[in-house]
């Protein structure tokens, strides 16, 4: 096989595998290739059903590891990386699997995709509610509630503009996790640090979904004067 050929083919697998969303987040073409590359290794028995819950144990970890660094040690908060990856590597190839392996289910993979990531959303803002002090609690409680309007926001903008998209500009799912990982190795390290950090993180969600709100409904009204 030539290499214009390997290049052709490489070049209608992603295309295929990505065919349902758009992706602007800074890690997009690292991502891609990791997914890629991981995909054909994918063992036959393991279905994109599979995966989500693969995912969505790994949002489960997380919550453990919270629980444990509460009642144990905060070390245990490093479980919650390990957790993070677990994470990523179901949510991120669940969808990509099907299409990559030509079943795609768009409508019920999509519905599935958005519970999951509300039901991994709650596990993790409800495990830092256990970690965190009394007074800092309700950063669990905004943290939760700003993700959760961020994924409104994306279901209401691919209603409007018929294109999928996950991302905040430059910022997705997965930086956050890098975000979320990172704000974990800097608590074990300085201890009561996560509050100011998980506040930071509520008050930028918080920002971005202003902004991308304003251009929604920008885009709403846009559609409603090209169909007068």
């Amino acid at each position: 096989m030539g290499k214009e050929t390997q290049i052709e083919e490489h070049t209608a697998i992603v295309q295929r595998t990505f065919s349902d969303r758009k992706r602007t987040n800074i890690l997009k073409r690292a991502e891609q290739l990791t997914i890629v590359f991981l995909l054909p290794k994918v063992p036959k028995f393991i279905s994109p059903n599979v995966l989500t819950l693969i995912g969505t144990l790994g949002s489960g970890l997380v919550f453990l590891a919270f629980v444990l660094g509460a009642y144990v040690t905060n070390w245990y908060l490093l479980l919650g990386i390990v957790g993070l990856g677990i994470n990523w590597l179901g949510d991120s190839l669940d969808g990509r699997l099907a299409y990559y392996r030509n079943i795609p289910r768009r409508w019920y993979g999509f519905a599935l995709d958005i519970i999951a990531d509300w039901i991994g959303i709650v596990l993790i803002g409800f495990g830092y509610y256990i970690y965190a002090q009394n007074s800092t609690q309700i950063i669990a409680f905004a943290f939760v509630a700003f993700y959760g309007w961020s994924i409104i926001i994306s279901q209401l903008r691919y209603k409007i503009t018929n294109e999928y998209s996950i991302d905040s500009g430059f910022v997705g799912p997965t930086e956050l996790r890098f975000i979320i990982a990172l704000i974990l190795i800097i608590e074990v390290l300085f201890h009561g640090s996560i509050a100011y950090l998980a506040g930071l993180i509520s008050v930028a969600l918080f920002i971005i979904n202003v902004i991308d709100s304003l251009k929604l409904l920008k885009l709403g009204d846009l559609r409603d004067k090209n169909q007068v």
